[in-house]
């Protein structure tokens, strides 16, 4: 997922996105904790992903404040 496509979506859809993403984050932390976490680079992704969406919503927020 790329920050274009992400700014593409409405400010609803990018908060059930990182909604989601929070919750694979949790739920790949639970498996890397239980030894059954095969892929350990998913979590990296998934963080700067969450990153990603909470930068464009600050944008899209300090956007709509501006105007």
């Amino acid at each position: 997922m790329n920050a274009q496509e992400l700014r593409d979506k409405t400010p609803d859809q990018l908060r059930e996105e990182l909604s989601n993403l929070k919750k694979e984050a949790f739920n790949l932390r639970f498996q890397q904790a239980t030894g059954q976490l095969e892929n350990t680079a998913r979590m990296r992704s998934v963080k700067r992903d969450v990153a990603r969406v909470k930068t464009v919503l600050t944008q899209k927020a300090a956007l709509a404040a501006a105007e």
